[in-house]
C-alpha cells in the first residue's frame, strides 16, 4: 500500500485495487473508504507513521458498498473504534444483511473488471458491527463541515463528500481517472445515465480538488474537468484497471 501526501491535511492510500483518503483535522482524522479486506493493519500503520494514533480516526465514510471500498471497514473499525457511515440504500450491503446488486457491465468493461477482480480477496468482507446512515445534505463533523451528496448511478446509494471550506471533493466511483490521468465517468455502474446526471451535479459544486476512487486525483481546476466529462457518451478513452 502506498501513502501519498496530496495536501497538508490530506493523504491518499493506494491499494492494489482502488484507494482511500485520510483527512486530518486538529486532534482527529477521517477515513474516506477503506480499501479491500485485509488492509486494516496497513491502514493503522500508515496512520501511525503520519503521527496519529488509529483511535484518532473517528469515522470511516463509505462512498458505496463495493468490496474494494468497504472490505477493510469492519476490521479497521474494530481496531480503531471508528464509526462507519454509509447511505441508507447501500447500508444493508455494507452490514452484510443482503448481497449487493452486480453492475450492469458494458461489453468493453468485462475484461477490465476481470483483471481488477484478480487483485481482490475472495469471499465477503467482515462487516462493521454497526453502520450509521447518512443522507443527501447531511453535514459531517470534519473538514470544517463535510457535505454529503447523494450521487446514484454507480450504486443506488453512492455518495460523494464535499468540503466547501477547502474546495475538496471526494467522488467515490462516480468519477475516475484513466491511466493517462484524464478524468472519466465511473465504470461498472448500475445505471450509466443516472451516473452522468450525478457527474453533472458534482461539476456544479465548484470544487478545486477532486479525489477519485480510482486513478490520480486532480489537485487543481477540478470543476472545469468535471464539466468537460459530465455529458460524455459511450466508451471512455481509457479506464483504471488495478489502481
Amino acid at each position: 500500500m502506498d501513502v501519498i501526501e496530496l495536501l497538508p491535511r490530506l493523504h491518499l492510500l493506494r491499494f492494489p485495487v482502488g484507494q482511500a483518503y485520510l483527512w486530518h483535522d486538529d486532534g482527529e482524522s477521517t477515513l474516506i473508504d477503506a480499501g479491500p479486506a485485509g488492509f486494516d493493519r496497513p491502514i493503522a500503520d500508515a496512520v501511525t507513521a503520519l503521527g496519529h494514533a488509529p483511535r484518532d480516526v473517528r469515522r470511516v465514510v463509505l462512498t458505496h458498498f463495493h468490496g474494494d471500498h468497504v472490505g477493510a471497514a469492519g476490521e479497521f473499525a474494530a481496531l480503531s473504534g471508528a464509526e462507519v457511515l454509509a447511505h441508507p440504500l447501500d447500508a444493508p450491503f455494507v452490514r452484510g444483511e443482503l448481497p449487493g446488486p452486480p453492475p450492469r457491465f458494458e461489453e468493453w468493461e468485462l475484461p477490465i473488471h476481470a483483471e481488477a477482480a484478480r487483485h481482490l480477496p475472495e469471499g465477503p468482507p467482515t462487516p462493521p458491527s454497526s453502520v450509521t446512515e447518512v443522507a443527501d445534505g447531511d453535514v459531517l463533523g470534519f473538514g470544517d463541515g463535510a457535505r454529503v451528496v447523494h450521487v446514484p448511478g454507480h450504486t443506488d446509494g453512492s455518495i460523494a463528500l464535499f468540503l466547501p471550506a477547502h474546495g475538496v471533493l471526494f467522488t467515490g466511483d462516480t468519477v475516475a481517472a484513466a491511466p493517462d490521468g484524464t478524468p472519466i465517468p465511473g465504470v461498472f455502474n448500475l445505471d450509466r445515465t443516472q451516473l452522468l446526471a450525478s457527474v453533472r451535479r458534482l461539476a456544479d459544486l465548484g470544487a478545486e480538488v477532486a479525489c477519485f476512487g480510482h486513478g490520480d486525483p486532480l489537485l487543481s481546476d477540478a470543476t472545469a474537468a468535471l464539466h468537460s466529462i459530465a455529458g460524455a457518451p459511450g466508451q471512455p478513452t481509457g479506464t483504471p484497471a488495478s489502481r
